[in-house]
């Protein structure tokens, strides 16, 4: 299960004013279990071609893998803190102090398997504003 990929989430939350949803983004659950007090959730997430996960941070730890394509993913400080090409493995860090972004800027889809390790009950990502980045 330690196959998962960057902080791409389609659950979304109840709207935050000015939030950035994502766009070109599908997604289809492979596996959703709790385990003691954590949600252990696997999905497939496809970005299309100019898609993006819209702004965001996680409760919960986030593993994923580049299946295919290219992700280019970047911090509220608009910088690029990587960019992952498929069979590459990203991970990130989780809470409210980590709002970040996944995009697609080539011609191919962006294919990711992404474990999401969540407190029970809490969402798997939420959603949170453009932090002043001059890109979606």
């Amino acid at each position: 299960m330690l196959i998962a990929a960057a902080g791409l989430s389609l659950t979304v939350l109840p709207g935050t004013a000015n939030a950035t949803p994502g766009r070109g983004i599908s997604a289809v659950t492979i596996s959703d279990h709790a385990i003691g007090g954590t949600d252990y959730v696997l999905k497939e997430i496809t970005l299309a071609p100019g898609g993006s996960t819209g702004w965001h941070y996680h409760p919960g730890q986030v593993t994923g893998y580049v299946k295919q394509g290219v992700l280019s993913h970047n911090d509220a400080s608009c910088d690029s803190d990587g960019v992952y090409h498929a069979g590459q493995v990203i991970s990130e860090e989780s809470g409210p102090g980590y709002v970040h972004i996944g995009r697609n800027l080539g011609t191919t889809p962006v294919v990711l398997v992404v474990l999401y390790q969540s407190p029970v009950g809490q969402p798997l990502a939420v959603d949170r504003p453009n932090p002043g980045c001059s890109f979606e």
